[in-house]
């Protein structure tokens, strides 16, 4: 056989690889992505609008499950566990028991367009572009990322005929309303869901030029603080110097918990040292910057943290809201009640479970035990260890695509669902993020930008491309 003119097999993979990634950004240049996108962009999923249920289960059931069904995957409708929620789909393609699975998660769900409020494009419902800008509800939170999947997977389909590895998508229609029931949902179809790890799309990079790669999120949970001395406010003049004032003692009280520069007090609610492998992976990274952008207060948070490491890798304890009186009327009077709103923002090892009985008890020890607490839901933290082979494998896939170094979070400064997938299903988590921090995604004007979607679909066709090559020296943990 004459074999002068076959390619060894690194160059024919290389060949390959190279074809695939400029197909990916062909599939953009040739209009056939923003059609895709537009569909979508088009149907009102939102889900904090409870007359959206018929178009939250067209999303799955006319645009998703057909879409999927294209490349080969089995499609399933599922009610949410909790009633008047959006409906999930799986989709499944199975190529062979021996490969590695991976599990693809996005939200087709939305929040409230907005309407009025828009000031570019053409609305929250129709994809439009002006400059690098693609404007419409959706576009970076959630339709675009997880679009750029969904071409990425067929791209690779179409190069080589085959992924070389399983894939389940997990596709939900309620995160902008808090993810009702996808805990409940994970636990009852375990089964169903079971992969190697999970690989998906949501959230920022840290800044538009630098792919990026998180590994988790910081958990969150929020709690109001409430002081009620007495029914009904009193005159000033007359009563001033000897009744307390409700507003004037929750100042204090919150002061006690985190102070004038933004630092903890309360011992209990501080994070555990800094891991030096995730301290590592924060050397030298910037926030802030872009147009738009506040400038970043150099002197606030926890003193000895860079900026990196006070919005990663610490807890922060904010305060979102507080009232006494009637800011908008206010008269001469001692209020008979002061509230605030607190937020927490923490990272793994840090001991939320208790957080009622941390908050009462340094409230008691600096004098405020009668201020009356009341904790929200819990959002949990997570983060997987930044050595882990599918973190390795990833950041050295974008590498080869991209031509630079990605940027790897140890965990996201906010908040994802991601417990569900760390601990409900037990699976590595890695997240590929294809949006930037000024994308206004709970705003009005939600866009995504052009030069961040074209290479956001080149280097996840190659992440895709590459697992298929590697698929036999990945970590397995499905049984």
């Amino acid at each position: 056989m004459n074999t002068s003119m076959a390619l060894p097999p690194a160059e024919t993979e290389a060949a390959g690889r190279s074809r695939a990634l400029q197909a990916a950004l062909a599939h953009y240049d040739g209009g056939a992505f923003l059609q895709d996108l537009a569909r979508r962009v088009a149907l009102r999923t939102e889900s904090q609008d409870p007359a959206a249920g018929p178009q939250l289960h067209a999303y799955l059931a006319d645009e998703m499950a057909p879409t999927l069904a294209r490349l080969g995957f089995a499609c399933t409708l599922h009610p949410n566990p909790e009633a008047g929620f959006g409906p999930f789909l799986i989709g499944t393609r199975h190529e062979g028991d021996a490969l590695p699975t991976v599990l693809i998660y996005g939200h087709g769900d939305v929040i409230r367009g907005q309407d009025a409020s828009w000031k570019h494009g053409q609305g929250p419902w129709q994809l439009a572009q002006e400059g690098e800008r693609l404007y419409g509800r959706g576009t970076a939170d959630n339709k675009g990322q997880h679009s750029i999947n969904i071409a990425a997977l067929a791209t690779v389909l179409q190069q080589r005929g085959r992924l070389g590895f399983n894939v389940k998508w997990l596709l939900e229609t309620g995160e902008e309303a808090g993810s009702p029931g996808l805990a409940e949902f994970c636990a009852r179809q375990q089964q169903a869901l079971r992969a190697d790890v999970l690989i998906a799309s949501d959230g920022p990079r840290l800044r538009r030029d630098c792919a990026t790669v998180f590994l988790g999120s910081r958990g969150t949970v929020n709690f109001e603080l409430t002081l009620k001395l007495r029914e009904g406010g009193h005159h000033s003049g007359n009563w001033g110097g000897l009744l307390k004032n409700p507003a004037t003692v929750l100042a204090n009280a919150i002061a006690c918990l985190v102070d004038g520069q933004g630092v903890i007090r309360v011992p209990a609610l501080r994070p555990p040292p800094i891991p030096a492998n995730v301290r590592a992976a924060l050397v030298g990274l910037q926030f802030g910057g872009d147009p738009g952008d506040p400038a970043v207060d150099a002197c606030w948070g926890e003193p000895g943290l860079s900026p990196a490491e006070r919005v990663i890798a610490w807890n922060t304890l904010e305060v979102l809201a507080m009232v006494a009186g009637n800011p908008q009327h206010p008269v001469n009077a001692i209020p008979p009640m002061a509230k605030a709103t607190m937020h927490m923002r923490y990272v793994v090892g840090t001991d939320v479970s208790r957080l009622h009985e941390h908050l009462a008890a340094h409230l008691a020890a600096h004098g405020f035990a009668d201020v009356a607490i009341e904790v929200g839901p819990l959002m949990a933290a997570t983060r997987l260890d930044p050595d882990n082979p599918w973190v390795r494998f990833t950041l050295a896939s974008i590498e080869r695509s991209t031509g630079r170094p990605p940027v790897l979070l140890p965990n996201l400064g906010g908040s994802l669902p991601n417990e569900v997938f760390a601990d409900i299903l037990g699976l590595p988590t890695v997240w590929v993020p294809h949006s930037y921090p000024a994308c206004s995604q709970h705003a009005p004007d939600e866009h995504l930008l052009v030069p961040v979607v074209r290479e956001a679909l080149a280097l996840m066709t190659g992440l895709f491309w590459d697992l298929g090559e590697e698929a036999g020296t990945l970590p397995r943990c499905a049984a």
